[in-house]
């Protein structure tokens, strides 16, 4: 397992490397692009010149590139163009606005889909089966976009229960977080629940899970400790990819709600080219990915010993 743990860590270290020199070199790669985004579209050649000059932009791109990276890991993430101050006084806020949103939402969504998928597969081709699988597709086939404005009509405006939007500045509310989980949860647990339904239905046809039943355990007993570890073998890649879509794609669910946090600082970073923004999101967001790969690597060697990376 240590042998394993380092192998996955020395993947992450070099994936990131490739991932943040493609990054940099779409976001960098011509000088003249970053020194129009700073100083705008109507600067002159001599003005662009100047600016890249005085910044060093004229330099090799390899060696800016190591500067980059240097700067990076030191917690220089460089100043916004949009905002005129440090990313790193507008990043981490953001990025922990999401983390609250993606947390909340990764447990419920979590717990519901393995309850449903679970219920489901137990019995295969039930009326319990088909009313779980049906719902579970119908919820996943909606976007983010009408689902959300589908609850916002139906809690904030017609029984006004819910506040509908947020805008995160006076402190942090619970309640403003239950609109925006439920979207994502109603989007997102979809795929998680349908795994395991496939998942369990063919547990519970292997020749052990029979044998226990002709022992006489009980249904639950049978259930709990011999087919779940089983079943969530498969789904535990759908589950880990949730965390990395949880981040990264939930910007139609912010901006619908108003929520400031990673998803809509990205999205604002895009439309207005605030380069070095893009940069760090990019980074946190591929961070993200091969992190949760390697904990998805590691959790297929608990749930099956069998299982073996070389």
């Amino acid at each position: 397992m240590p042998q394993l743990i380092m192998r996955r860590i020395g993947m992450m270290i070099l994936i990131m490397l490739v991932v943040a020199l493609l990054l940099f070199l779409m976001n960098e790669g011509d000088p003249r692009l970053i020194a129009r985004s700073v100083l705008g579209p109507y600067a002159q050649d001599q003005q662009l010149d100047a600016w890249i000059a005085q910044h060093g932009y004229d330099r090799p791109i390899l060696v800016r590139y190591v500067e980059w990276i240097g700067r990076v890991l030191s917690g220089d993430l460089g100043d916004s163009i949009i905002y005129k101050r440090p990313v790193n006084e507008i990043f981490w806020d953001r990025l922990g606005n999401t983390g609250i949103l993606a947390g909340v939402t990764f447990v419920v969504m979590v717990i519901v889909a393995l309850t449903l998928g679970v219920l489901a597969g137990m019995k295969e081709g039930s009326t319990q089966d088909r009313v779980i699988s049906v719902f579970s597709i119908t919820t996943t086939s909606i976007p983010e976009y009408a689902s959300a404005v589908l609850l916002a009509w139906i809690f904030v405006f017609t029984l006004g229960w819910l506040p509908g939007t947020s805008s995160m500045v006076s402190g942090f509310n619970v309640v403003e977080l239950i609109l925006p989980v439920m979207v994502l949860t109603l989007y997102g647990f979809g795929y998680v629940a349908r795994m395991t339904r496939a998942s369990m239905a063919e547990v519970m046809t292997n020749h052990y899970i029979r044998t226990a039943m002709l022992k006489g355990l009980p249904y639950r007993h049978i259930i709990m400790k011999h087919a779940l570890r089983n079943a969530l073998i498969a789904p535990f890649t759908v589950i880990m990819l949730q965390i990395n879509w949880l981040l990264s794609g939930v910007v139609v669910t912010e901006f619908a709600f108003g929520y400031k946090g990673f998803g809509a600082l990205l999205l604002e970073a895009a439309l207005r080219r605030d380069i070095f923004v893009i940069e760090a999101c990019g980074i946190a967001a591929v961070f993200v990915a091969v992190f949760t790969q390697t904990i998805g690597d590691l959790g297929y060697t608990y749930l099956n010993p069998r299982i073996r990376f070389k």
